[in-house]
C-alpha cells in the first residue's frame, strides 16, 4: 500500500470492521447509554462533573466529542494522531478529588480501560441488535482495532482483553463489585445526559433514548432509578426486528454518517491517482 493510501486510509480503513459497524447512524442511537456507563465509573463522574461543560453545554460537548470520534475513526492518519493528542492534552489536565478525599486523574488506567469497554461493547450489542448479526471473529476483530486506539490514549497494553467474552465479564464484574456504580456525580450528569432540554418534553426524551436505555445493562439502570418494563422491552424488540429488515433498504446518505462517505470517497481517489 503507498504512503498515499495509507495517509487517506486512515487508522482502520474501507476494509476494517471499525469502518462497517461506527458508520451506521443507528449506531449513535446507543450515545447516551454508553455516556450512562461511563459515568458509573466514579473516577469519570468525577471528571466530568468538575471539569466538563457537560451541564452549560451539552450540545457543544456532544458535538465536540463526535468530532474527535469521527476523526480517529474516519480520518486520514494525520487528522486521527492529531485527535489523540488533543484527547491525551484534555485528560492530562484532568484532576482532582473524589469525594472521599482520594485524589483522581483522567489518566487513571482502569478508568481508561472501563470507557474504552463501554466505547467497545455498546456499539456492537447496537450493531449486532437493530443492524444484523457479526461473527465472533469480527467482533474480536473489532475489539482489537478499537485497542489500538485505546492504547495511545493510556489504556495499559497488559489490561486489553482480547475477546469479547473477556470484556464483557470483566464489565460485569466491575459493576457487581461496586467498584462501577452510580454515585450522586453520575446522576447529575445522568440528568442532563436524558434531559438536556427542558424546552422538549421528557416523554419526547425518553422516545429519544429508548435505544439506549435497552442497552443498558439492567443492574446500571436500576441504580440511575430508570424504569424499565417488559413492554418496553418487547416494544424495542420489535423496532430492532423493523430496522434489521429496512436498513438494507436505506439510501446510503441516510444511513451512514456523513464521515464515513467522506472517507470511502477519500480512499477511492487516492487509489485513482496511484493508477494514473
Amino acid at each position: 500500500m503507498s504512503a498515499a493510501i495509507r495517509e487517506a486510509a486512515g487508522l482502520f480503513g474501507p476494509d476494517s470492521v471499525a469502518w462497517r459497524v461506527d458508520r451506521e447512524v443507528i449506531v449513535l442511537a446507543g450515545g447516551s447509554c454508553a455516556l450512562l456507563m461511563q459515568a458509573a465509573h466514579p473516577v469519570v463522574a468525577a471528571g466530568v462533573d468538575q471539569h466538563s461543560t457537560y451541564a452549560t453545554d451539552p450540545f457543544g460537548r456532544l458535538r465536540r466529542t463526535l468530532t474527535s470520534s469521527f476523526d480517529v475513526v474516519f480520518g486520514p492518519r494525520a487528522r486521527a494522531d492529531a485527535a489523540i493528542r488533543r484527547v491525551n492534552a484534555i485528560h492530562a489536565a484532568v484532576r482532582g478529588e473524589l469525594p472521599d478525599g482520594a485524589a483522581y486523574s483522567a489518566a487513571d488506567p482502569e478508568a481508561l480501560l472501563w470507557v474504552h469497554a463501554t466505547l467497545v461493547d455498546t456499539a456492537l450489542r447496537i450493531y449486532s441488535r437493530f443492524v444484523g448479526p457479526l461473527s465472533s471473529e469480527e467482533e474480536r476483530r473489532y475489539l482489537l482495532e478499537a485497542a489500538e486506539v485505546a492504547e495511545r490514549l493510556g489504556v495499559l497494553p497488559a489490561d486489553l482483553p482480547s475477546e469479547v467474552p473477556e470484556l464483557r465479564d470483566w464489565m460485569a464484574r466491575m459493576v457487581e463489585s461496586g467498584r462501577v456504580r452510580v454515585t450522586p456525580a453520575a446522576r447529575r450528569i445522568a440528568r442532563t445526559v436524558l434531559y438536556p432540554n427542558g424546552l422538549v418534553p421528557r416523554l419526547a426524551w425518553d422516545a429519544a433514548h429508548l435505544i439506549s436505555l435497552a442497552t443498558l445493562p439492567d443492574p446500571l439502570r436500576r441504580q440511575y432509578g430508570i424504569r424499565w418494563s417488559n413492554g418496553r422491552e418487547r416494544g424495542v424488540e420489535r423496532l430492532a426486528a423493523v430496522t434489521r429488515r429496512t436498513l438494507p433498504l436505506v439510501p446510503p446518505p441516510l444511513r451512514f454518517v456523513p464521515q464515513a462517505r467522506t472517507a470511502e470517497r477519500r480512499v477511492s481517489l487516492a487509489e485513482r491517482h496511484l493508477d494514473a
